[in-house]
C-alpha cells in the first residue's frame, strides 16, 4: 500500500469548509475487474479510516473515479464494501473494478454532501446517479457599476456587482421576460461601449423598449426610479408597482397629456403580459422549487418547476443517468444535491415523495443559502395543484423521451445539447453569401424545423452597401437587415418568426461580426453557432463549431448530428450559388435596352430584330427608328432622346 497527498479540494463558495486531512491509498494488484483484489483494496484503506465525516472516492487501475460517496463515518461506511454478500450486483461489479480509494474529511456529513455532489460534477463517475443536464441556468441580472444600470441575462458565476434574479428553466423563458421588463420598465440593455458611442437613440427607442439614457432622453433621477420599480417587480412586489402605474395613467389622463397616458398604458399591459403568460398557477407560492419525479422502462424523468415572487420562471425536465437498481427516492436526493451545487436554494423545495436523507438535504442547502432550506411534501392548496401539474409534466416529458429513440427527435436533440441550447430548435436559419471576385455578391438564408425545411421562408439579400469582397461586411449587412426588420415587425416575438438557433457558414470572424451586429441591434439572446471546415477544408467531417464566447467543439465524424448540422450547411450552400448564378444569368442576358424607360420585352425584341444589336439601335437616327416596326413615333422619340440627351 502506498500514501500519496493531494490539494485541498476546490470550494466555489471560497469557505474554508473542509479539512486537509486526505489521502489517496492504491494497492498493487491485477488490472481484471476482480472481486477479492478489490476487498483487499478496501481492508487496507479501512485500517487507516477513523469514524469521522468524509467523502471517498473508488479509483480503478488507471486511478479513474468509479464512485463517489458520503459518509457521516467513514470507517463505518466503507467498511460495509468488504461484505460482499449484502451488495447488490451493481455494487459488486464496482467493488470488483477497485484498486484504490481518494480520502477526505469533513467537519459534518452535511459538508461532506455537498462536497459529494461537487466531486461527482467534476469526474461524472459511471456508478453514481448523474444528472446529465450540466448547462448553467440562466439569471436577470441588473447590472451596477454605471450610471444606468443595465439589465441583461447572465449564466455562470455571480461575479458581477449587481442583483440576480432567478434562476430560469431556459433561454427562451428568460428571454421572454427581458423583453417584457424592457417594455415594462425601459431599461438598457446595451452594453457600456455601445452605450457610449451613442449619439442619437437606437432602434429599442423607437420601438418603446428603451428610456434612451444614452443621449438624455430620461435623467439619472428618473432612470433610477424605473429600476427601483423593476427591483420589485422582480421580488414579487408586482401588484404594488402595477397599481402605480394606474395611478400614473389616471393621472396623465385627468391632466389630458394623452401621450403619457398611452406610454403608461402600454407598460401596464408588458406588466400584465408577464403573469398571463404563465403556464403555471404559481399565485400564494411565494420562493420554491417544485420537483417531482416519473419512471418508466427503465428510466427515470424529474420535472422541476421554479417559482419566485409567486412567479413562474419556468419549468424544465432532467433525466439523470446510473439510475438503475437505484432506489427512486434515492435518484431525487442525488438530483437535487448536484441540482443545488450550483443553484443557490430558495427557501422552499416541494418534492413528491419522501426523501431519505432529507434532514440533511436542509441542513446542506441551508449552509449554501446561509438562510433555513425546509423540503416538504405539499398536501393541499395551491401548493398540491402544482406538485400535481410537474407530476403530469414529468410523465408526459418522460412518454415523449422513451418515444424518440431512433428517430429524428432524438437527432434534434442530442444536437440542442451538444450546441448547449435550452431546448430543442422549432426554427433554424442558416445564413452564407456567395460571390465571384467580389462581383454580383448575394447572401442567402434558409430555414429549417423538426419536420425538415421550410422553403416558403427562404430569403435572398442582394448586397447594397458591403463591398462585394468583404465576406464580414456582407454577413453583417445580411443580419441587420433581417433582425431590424424582425424588432420592427415583430418585437414581441409572437407571430414564430424568430429563430432559435443561428447557424453562420464560417469560422471566429464570421461569428464575430454577426455577434456584434445583433449586439448593435440590442439582441442578445439568439443562440448563434458558425460551422467551418477544419484545417484542410474536405469534407470528411472535421467541422469545427465556434461559440459567440470564443470556444470551439467538434463532433466524432460518424456522428448522427454532424450529418444533420452538415446538411444545414449544404443546403444553404445550394441555395445562395443558385441565387447567386441566376443573377449572374440576368446580367449576362441584360440588354442595354432595359435602361430605357417604357420599352418593354415586345418593343426591345422588335428593336433588335430590326437592327441587330443593340449597340445599332443606340447609333440610329431618330428617322429610322421611326421606321422600325411595331415602334411609334413618341416611342422612337424617347429611344432617340435617351441615348443623344445633352449631346
Amino acid at each position: 500500500m502506498s500514501r500519496t497527498p493531494a490539494g485541498t479540494p476546490h470550494d466555489p463558495r471560497g469557505k474554508e469548509r473542509f479539512n486537509e486531512e486526505r489521502a489517496t491509498y492504491t494497492v498493487k494488484g491485477s488490472t481484471q475487474p476482480d472481486l477479492e483484489a478489490g476487498v483487499s483494496a478496501i481492508r487496507e484503506v479501512v485500517k487507516t479510516l477513523k469514524p469521522k465525516p468524509g467523502v471517498y472516492r473508488m479509483l480503478d487501475a488507471r486511478g479513474d473515479v468509479l464512485y463517489v460517496g458520503k459518509a457521516r463515518a467513514l470507517k463505518n461506511r466503507v467498511s460495509n464494501y468488504t461484505q460482499v454478500a449484502n451488495l447488490t450486483n451493481r455494487l459488486q461489479r464496482m467493488v470488483a473494478q477497485t484498486r484504490g480509494m481518494e480520502i477526505v474529511t469533513t467537519n459534518s456529513e452535511a459538508e461532506a454532501l455537498l462536497l459529494e455532489a461537487q466531486f461527482i460534477k467534476r469526474f461524472r463517475p459511471p456508478y453514481n446517479v448523474l444528472l446529465r443536464d450540466d448547462k448553467s441556468f440562466p439569471f436577470i441580472l441588473l447590472r451596477e457599476g454605471h450610471d444606468f444600470p443595465r439589465i441583461m441575462k447572465h449564466r455562470g458565476a455571480r461575479k458581477a456587482k449587481g442583483s440576480y434574479y432567478g434562476p430560469f428553466a431556459s433561454a427562451g423563458s428568460v428571454n421572454t421576460t427581458i423583453n417584457a421588463l424592457q417594455k415594462l420598465f425601459l431599461l438598457r440593455s446595451c452594453t457600456d461601449s455601445f452605450f457610449e458611442r451613442r449619439d442619437r437613440p437606437c432602434l429599442l427607442y423607437q420601438i418603446k423598449r428603451c428610456a434612451a439614457p444614452c443621449v438624455g432622453r430620461i435623467d439619472k433621477e428618473g432612470y433610477d426610479e424605473l429600476l427601483r420599480e423593476a427591483k420589485q417587480f422582480l421580488s414579487g412586489k408586482s401588484d404594488a408597482v402595477q397599481k402605480k402605474i394606474e395611478r400614473q395613467m389616471q393621472e396623465a389622463a385627468d391632466a389630458l397629456d394623452f401621450e403619457s397616458a398611452a406610454m403608461l398604458r402600454d407598460r401596464l399591459r408588458a406588466a400584465t403580459f408577464i403573469q398571463g403568460s404563465q403556464a403555471v398557477n404559481a399565485e400564494g407560492v411565494g420562493d420554491a422549487d417544485v420537483f417531482a419525479l416519473a419512471a418508466k422502462g427503465g428510466q427515470v424523468g424529474i420535472q422541476g418547476f421554479f417559482v419566485r415572487g409567486g412567479q413562474n420562471w419556468g419549468h424544465r425536465a432532467f433525466f439523470p443517468s446510473h439510475t438503475k437498481d437505484v432506489d427512486e427516492a434515492e435518484v431525487l436526493s442525488r438530483v437535487l444535491a448536484q441540482f443545488y451545487e450550483e443553484v443557490p436554494p430558495p427557501r422552499t423545495i416541494l418534492v413528491d415523495r419522501e426523501l431519505p436523507d432529507r434532514a440533511l438535504l436542509e441542513e446542506a442547502f441551508g449552509e449554501l443559502a446561509e438562510r433555513k432550506v425546509s423540503i416538504s411534501i405539499p398536501q393541499r392548496g395551491d401548493r398540491r395543484k402544482l406538485m400535481e401539474q410537474a407530476s403530469r409534466n414529468a410523465t408526459e416529458a418522460l412518454d415523449r423521451r422513451l418515444a424518440e429513440s431512433g428517430t429524428q427527435a432524438r437527432v434534434m436533440r442530442e444536437m440542442a445539447e451538444f450546441l448547449e441550447l435550452a431546448d430543442v430548435p422549432s426554427r433554424i436559419e442558416i445564413y452564407d453569401n456567395s460571390h465571384i471576385q467580389g462581383a454580383k455578391a448575394v447572401g442567402a438564408m434558409v430555414v429549417a424545423g423538426p419536420e425538415g425545411f421550410l422553403k416558403n421562408q427562404y430569403r435572398k439579400f442582394n448586397i447594397k452597401s458591403a463591398q462585394s469582397d468583404d465576406d464580414f461586411g456582407m454577413m453583417r449587412e445580411v443580419m441587420e437587415r433581417r433582425f431590424a426588420r424582425a424588432m420592427k415587425e415583430d418585437p414581441d416575438r409572437e407571430a414564430g418568426q424568430w429563430p432559435d438557433l443561428v447557424l453562420i457558414d464560417g469560422g471566429k470572424g464570421q461569428m464575430s461580426a454577426v455577434r456584434d451586429t445583433l449586439e448593435e441591434l440590442g439582441i442578445e439572446d439568439v443562440p448563434l453557432i458558425a460551422i467551418a471546415k477544419g484545417p484542410h477544408h474536405g469534407r470528411e467531417g472535421r467541422e469545427v463549431f465556434h461559440f459567440p464566447d470564443g470556444r470551439e467543439k467538434t463532433l466524432p465524424v460518424n456522428s448522427p448530428v454532424l450529418f444533420y448540422l452538415q446538411r444545414l450547411r449544404d443546403e444553404v450552400h445550394r441555395y445562395v450559388i443558385g441565387a447567386h448564378r441566376a443573377k449572374r444569368s440576368r446580367a449576362i442576358s441584360a440588354s442595354p435596352l432595359d435602361e430605357i424607360p417604357g420599352i418593354g420585352p415586345a418593343r426591345k425584341r422588335a428593336l433588335l430584330l430590326h437592327f441587330g444589336t443593340a449597340g445599332k439601335v443606340r447609333a440610329a437616327a431618330l428617322e429610322d427608328l421611326k421606321r422600325a416596326p411595331g415602334v411609334s413615333e413618341s416611342v422612337a422619340q424617347k429611344i432617340y432622346d435617351f441615348y443623344h440627351a445633352g449631346g
